[in-house]
């Protein structure tokens, strides 16, 4: 049996007629930047998410970037993050001007450790990004708790976490600000980049649309200077047509995931754990071995692929090293990231498919 990592193809025949209807209409229309059903698109998901204020824009990246500078974050401000996400958490930092400031992650949920947190709050310290990786929800209860007594700002980057949950709260409105990507391979995925902030500060919303869009509102009336972020109007028109099968399409990832749970039992292998009181949304289905090197060409020659989320821990990449961190400053990321090794996990995953990768990975030796 041959399996992709993820089938966008299988995604979009299952809803092919929608799909070409919403794209259809956006060139009848010619409305390519802009309108009404960007507009329209902002109001549904905020409706379906829950939130107050939905601003569209480009991509996920710009959505931390516009978070941090419509909070006033710049040079000589710290924001403290997780050491294991993807770069677009942290090269957000170093474009608005401050300094990121990494820690160490949980042993059981890959997910930043507040106690990790308290101990590099400085007077510099402006904010805190917590990431939602893999569609664990982080421990936000505490993470707000450390932020309301220390005066600081949360953006949360919900990149890889549409629709999880800890205590009924989705990701991303427990914070200053929640980020999203729409990259096509997200559990909500564009057919290019695209993202989101939701806030339910009215004031600050304004403000992040704006600078969206060149510092204004109307067209000409520029209040300040902004960047271009726009979501395109072909993608909204995707997103719309997507929106409607979100719920559905987590519950099938949640299904998958149940039954790997269910069914990996080989000891060589640890399976990712679910914070109580939460709900995993599944982007990724992470699972570790000290094997991991070995399983992966194990998995490659029954058809079988992974990949790593992610190869290195982002203090110690390249463009971080002025900033003097070492492997022992992040004691669990740095193992992990040797251990670390997402296998398929999709909508369209068949239960053959699931159950043929778990009794793969159980004869592993």
């Amino acid at each position: 049996m041959k399996i992709p990592f993820v089938d966008l193809k299988a995604q979009y025949l299952s809803i092919k007629e929608d799909i070409d209807a919403a794209i259809q209409n956006v060139l009848d229309e010619t409305a390519f930047i802009g309108g009404e059903i960007v507009k329209n698109f902002e109001k549904e998901f905020a409706e379906v998410y829950g939130a107050q204020n939905c601003i569209s824009v480009a991509n996920g990246t710009d959505a931390l970037y516009i978070s941090m500078k419509m909070l006033g974050i710049g040079p000589g401000d710290e924001v403290i993050t997780t050491a294991h996400s993807w770069i677009s958490t942290s090269e957000t930092i170093i474009q608005t001007g401050a300094t990121p400031v990494f820690v160490d992650i949980e042993e059981d949920y890959f997910t930043i450790d507040p106690k990790e947190i308290e101990k590099k709050i400085s007077a510099k310290t402006k904010a805190i990004i917590p990431v939602h990786i893999y569609g664990q929800m982080c421990d936000m209860p505490r993470i707000m708790e450390i932020a309301e007594e220390n005066g600081l700002y949360v953006i949360e980057d919900c990149a890889q976490a549409h629709f999880s949950e800890i205590n009924s709260i989705r990701a991303g409105l427990h914070g200053t600000t929640g980020t999203f990507s729409f990259y096509p391979g997200k559990n909500l995925g564009a057919y290019g980049d695209a993202g989101a902030i939701l806030t339910n500060d009215h004031d600050l919303a304004i403000k992040l649309k704006m600078y969206a869009n060149h510092g204004a509102l109307v067209k000409h009336q520029h209040e300040i200077d902004g960047i271009n972020s726009r979501l395109d109007t072909l993608q909204a028109a995707i997103l719309r047509v997507k929106l409607k099968h979100i719920l559905k399409w987590t519950e099938k990832r949640q299904e998958k995931a149940a039954l790997y749970n269910e069914l990996l039992t080989n000891a060589a292998v640890t399976i990712p754990k679910v914070r109580s009181n939460s709900r995993h949304s599944y982007h990724l289905y992470v699972i570790r071995s000290e094997q991991r090197d070995q399983l992966r060409t194990y998995l490659k020659d029954h058809g079988i692929p992974t990949v790593l989320h992610y190869p290195r821990i982002l203090p110690l990449l390249k463009p971080y090293e002025h900033l003097g961190y070492s492997a022992e400053d992040f004691p669990v990321a740095y193992r992990y990231q040797q251990e670390i090794c997402s296998i398929p996990i999709f909508p369209e995953l068949t239960m053959e498919q699931a159950q043929y990768i778990a009794e793969t990975i159980n004869d592993f030796e």
